[in-house]
């Protein structure tokens, strides 16, 4: 699917969330998300070593909280410049079942799109889906991550 100019304006709401509050190895990803009537919402994930949400998670959170009905479209981007990341398996299947009809924004900076969730493809992400681990510079699985 095409972007449209409110696509492109949730991936900058995204990335600004990513530069501003993804500063630790506690917050690497921020996601944000659209409503139809076009309120938006973020939220970014909490690393810890027992677990804790992924971004979107706590972005579908902070929506519920205000109020916010059907989700329509939904991105997620990493910290330290890195770009848009598809959601973890785990995430996926949440939005799905929340969400059935939601666009996920995804691909690379240069050719972005919008697919429907049921679109994506289940199953453990690779390379993009990774924060860097601060001590030792080598990847890690962002936090829910499967695989």
């Amino acid at each position: 699917m095409t972007m449209r100019d409110t696509d492109r304006a949730l991936v900058q709401a995204a990335t600004a969330v990513a530069k501003l509050r993804c500063r630790s190895v506690n917050h690497t990803v921020a996601a944000a998300a659209r409503t139809a009537d076009g309120r938006v919402f973020s939220g970014v994930n909490v690393h810890h070593p027992t677990g804790g949400p992924c971004a979107e998670i706590v972005t579908i959170g902070t929506a519920a909280t205000q109020g916010a009905g059907e989700l329509e479209t939904i991105v997620v981007v990493g910290d330290r410049g890195r770009s848009v990341i598809p959601p973890c398996d785990r995430c996926r299947q949440v939005l799905l079942d929340y969400f059935p009809s939601i666009r996920v924004i995804v691909g690379p900076t240069d050719a972005l799109r919008a697919v429907p969730v049921a679109e994506l493809p289940a199953g453990p992400y690779a390379g993009a889906d990774h924060q860097l681990d601060a001590g030792a510079g080598m990847p890690m699985p962002r936090e829910g991550a499967a695989g």
